[in-house]
């Protein structure tokens, strides 16, 4: 069922996280901030929304490093349920992705809760200090990646973020699956 995110909280403070990495390694927040903003982009494998778009959220990724925003990638849904999102999965994704940053696994789903993740893909765009100032959506693309020529709507808005601290006031709600959230 696809889910769509609330609008930007601007100003909304990122809360503090300590993941795993496919990568080995566990990152905290604080490490992953960039000089001129973060993007905290909550992602899953099986995800059809976040396949449409993934060489595109790498791509974006490499040109926001240039500007000084670091990214990280947090998958959250319950791997139980969903095995194709499982920690292994999701290095061989990583991997074969190319990802040009970390790819975290929120196994407890208190990080998703923290930032009031709804869906995969959901973005977090932050300024230099953790402030949120974006919540839309990486370009128009759906279940199927929208044309080559589509506005890169999150690449802007993180480049405007980078270069003067806040995000664009329109902004257009990211829409997926929803996170797959373990049953009480």
């Amino acid at each position: 069922m696809a889910e769509i995110p609330p609008v930007c909280d601007f100003g909304w403070k990122a809360p503090a996280f300590e993941l795993p990495a496919t990568d080995g390694k566990v990152y905290t927040l604080d490490e992953m901030k960039g000089p001129n903003g973060t993007l905290v982009m909550f992602i899953c494998n099986h995800c059809p929304y976040v396949q449409a778009i993934l060489d595109r959220i790498v791509r974006d990724a490499r040109e926001l490093a240039r500007l000084g925003v670091a990214t990280v990638a947090i998958s959250s849904n319950d791997a139980a349920a969903y095995p194709e999102d499982s920690f292994p999965l999701m290095a061989e994704v990583a991997a074969s992705h190319g990802f040009p940053f970390p790819y975290l696994y929120d196994e407890s789903q208190q990080v998703a809760h923290a930032y009031g993740a709804v869906c995969t893909p959901d973005f977090f765009g932050f300024n230099r200090d953790l402030e949120l100032q974006y919540r839309g959506r990486l370009d128009s693309s759906g279940r199927a990646p929208g044309p080559v020529s589509a506005r890169r709507e999150l690449f802007e808005a993180m480049k405007a973020v980078a270069e003067t601290g806040r995000g664009p006031a329109d902004q257009v709600p990211s829409m997926g699956c929803s996170i797959k959230w373990r049953e009480a």
